[in-house]
């Protein structure tokens, strides 16, 4: 399966995000999944598999829980495929940044001279 097309559904995004704050129980994720999708524990067990089997999460044991974290080798190849696209926003956020530390730097002096 391609990687936009595992990304494709907002359930496997959804867990992505989830696993991104680090790693999360299988029973994290289905208590969330299922309040915000509706989605029954077995519909959320298909999608972490969809995910384990196309490297974008990895499981371990641990006693009987199973902790799941993301896999970076396919977020990799994303990334890689996002670089001829950059071009488009990257100038953007350089300029925000260099307005968020004028910004910052504006607020310093008014502090510093009242």
């Amino acid at each position: 399966m391609h990687a936009f097309d595992v990304l494709g559904d907002p359930v496997r995004r959804r867990i992505l995000e989830l696993l991104a704050d680090g790693e999360a129980t299988s029973g994290m994720v289905t208590e969330v999944v299922v309040a915000e999708f509706g989605i029954s524990q077995p519909a959320v067990s298909q999608h972490l598999k969809v995910l384990r089997e196309n490297g974008f999460a990895t499981v371990r044991p641990e006693g009987t829980r199973r902790l799941y974290s993301v896999g970076t080798e396919p977020l990799r190849e994303i990334d890689e495929w996002l670089r001829p696209f950059r071009r488009f926003w990257a100038p953007r956020l350089d300029a925000l940044g260099t307005e968020l530390a004028r910004g910052k730097r504006d607020r310093r002096k008014q502090q510093e001279n009242p």
